[in-house]
């Protein structure tokens, strides 16, 4: 009988790695993961190539100098921020700025939609707030068969995960109205159907129609994310409300959901995921409207 994908030997060794470098110090992780993204740097000729392009279209902000290194801390602190105790993840965040944002949403008994984009460590946002009450986050299952279960294991021990089809909508959905919590990352490209062209940072990019959908619930919005503090020293969590109501048909509300994402990110730019393909074509839908015959 063939063994599943989870059962290869390179699987159970993959999963082996990732458990262990979960049990290394978070500064130790922060090393490791900024000599990982000089690598990837140098042996990826596509991730240079997104890297700078992105860079260049957001005016370049920061030089890759920065944003390399950074790259790599983000992969390399998710085995810690994952399979460590919630209670040692959210000891890690040592500053919080804007919690009174929360504090006001719980006391006027709405819901709370966190826009958490690719920025410093976005998984830390969601634990921290699940410390502290429930909270429903949009998942896509990796595409690696082995990192599934660990994600499952590491994120479901603490969030409720909803898949990202019709049934995991639902449960934002439901979680919003009852005045819960839920979260997700609105710059991730979203499937054929699920989204539509805004501008992003001067360029289109396909961009998912649910963050501005969701906010129709009447749910308290809240951009956030956790900037990596030097030298492994933990996170500080901040959180933004909208600078503007958001107004008008949907494809006005993206649009302006987008503006608040590059504000967000041209605050602390250097730790922005720059290297992630955003402005892609998703299989079968439409390439943007200029590159349109």
């Amino acid at each position: 009988m063939p063994a599943s994908p989870t059962d290869r030997p390179t699987d159970r060794s993959l999963t082996a790695l990732f458990r262990f470098l979960a049990r290394l110090p978070l500064p130790v992780l922060h090393n490791l993961g900024a000599l990982l993204g000089w690598l990837a740097w140098l042996f990826s000729p596509t991730y240079r190539r997104h890297l700078r392009q992105n860079l260049a279209l957001a005016g370049g902000p920061t030089g890759f100098t920065d944003a390399v290194p950074e790259a790599g801390k983000t992969l390399l602190e998710l085995p810690w921020v994952w399979l460590r105790p919630q209670a040692s993840v959210v000891g890690a965040v040592v500053q919080v700025s804007g919690w009174d944002l929360v504090e006001a949403a719980w006391r006027e008994g709405r819901g709370i939609l966190f826009l958490t984009p690719h920025l410093g460590c976005f998984e830390v946002t969601a634990q921290y707030y699940a410390s502290h009450r429930p909270i429903t986050v949009l998942y896509r299952r990796p595409k690696q068969a082995w990192l599934g279960p660990l994600v499952e294991e590491g994120r479901g021990a603490s969030l409720r995960l909803a898949p990202a089809d019709l049934s995991g909508v639902r449960r934002l959905m439901k979680a919003l109205r009852q005045g819960e919590a839920a979260g997700m990352l609105p710059d991730q490209v979203p499937g054929r159907g699920e989204g539509l062209w805004a501008p992003f940072f001067g360029r289109p990019a396909y961009t998912m129609t649910l963050a501005a959908r969701l906010a129709e619930t009447g749910a308290a919005v809240i951009l956030a994310y956790a900037e990596r503090l030097h030298y492994g020293a933990g996170y500080h969590l901040r959180l933004f409300p909208l600078s503007a109501p958001l107004e008008g048909d949907l494809p006005a509300r993206v649009a302006a959901i987008n503006r608040e994402l590059e504000g967000l990110v041209l605050r602390c730019p250097g730790q922005y995921l720059w290297g992630y393909n955003r402005y892609k074509v998703p299989a079968g839908a439409e390439p943007p409207p200029g590159d349109r015959p």
